[in-house]
């Protein structure tokens, strides 16, 4: 494995010419490579993208997929050109996101996904067998690195888009909000459908199963948080320290 802290250094495009392959292999390396390095493999170089493609092309497709409610993830592997995850099309891979997946679990899934798809493909290339589909550009969408601040709960949203930003933030960057001014990171949570919502981010009760939460038109049931510089509790735990009952998280 080869993964180089830049391309635009000479010393490194001669390391990877000296290699002489016949084929590179590109998987989650964040940098463009430049044409120089795709046509230095006889057989050019592919990417393991995770997502079908040309649905959410770029950094944070696992992430994209979750918060938009996708039913359907997957792999792509594709031919690689100079655009951003714009290459031909050499194989595709579909799978569910299962309901209460994380962005951990859909990444997991997809790793065993495209070991299995890149061997398919590799086999393919082997035996000259390998087609290649243009991306329908028309149909494109984008994923866009992940920011820190995406992850602040608003306690004004519906519990339905705060339930899905808490499992695609899970490991980073964890969605949060803040009690008594200090910082709170939402591990895990669920719907909760027994009881009234109230003033948005009020903790309406606290009991060993769970932080009932008040949001736009429900409740979110938080069963693992954590306060900044502490370590990860569940409800349960947290409240033979103290009961937060009656309490609202901050709006920023």
């Amino acid at each position: 494995m080869f993964q180089p802290q830049s391309l635009k250094v000479e010393s490194e495009l001669t390391r990877v010419a000296g290699f002489k392959p016949d084929i590179i292999v590109v998987a989650a390396y964040g940098l463009l490579l430049p044409l120089s390095v795709l046509s230095t493999p006889r057989l050019g170089s592919i990417n393991i993208h995770a997502s079908v493609l040309p649905r959410w092309r770029g950094a944070a497709p696992i992430q994209r997929a979750i918060l938009a409610a996708d039913e359907e993830s997957g792999i792509t592997i594709m031919q690689m050109d100079a655009g951003l995850d714009t290459g031909d099309i050499l194989a595709i891979s579909c799978c569910p996101i299962l309901s209460g997946w994380t962005s951990v679990d859909l990444h997991d899934h997809l790793a065993l996904l495209g070991a299995e798809l890149l061997l398919e493909t590799l086999v393919q290339f082997e035996k000259g067998e390998q087609t290649r589909i243009p991306q329908d550009d028309a149909r494109a969408s984008y994923a866009p690195r992940i920011e820190k601040s995406e992850a602040q709960i608003d306690w004004n949203k519906d519990a339905e888009t705060i339930l899905r930003e808490t499992r695609a933030f899970v490991p980073w960057p964890v969605s949060f909000t803040s009690l008594d001014n200090k910082t709170v990171r939402v591990w895990r949570a669920e719907i909760d459908t027994s009881r009234h919502h109230d003033i948005p981010g009020r903790i309406i009760e606290h009991d060993r199963t769970g932080l009932y939460v008040s949001c736009k038109d429900s409740v979110l049931r938080i069963t693992e948080y954590q306060f900044a510089g502490k370590k990860r509790l569940t409800a349960d735990q947290a409240l033979n320290a103290k009961n937060l009952t009656g309490m609202n998280f901050d709006q920023e």
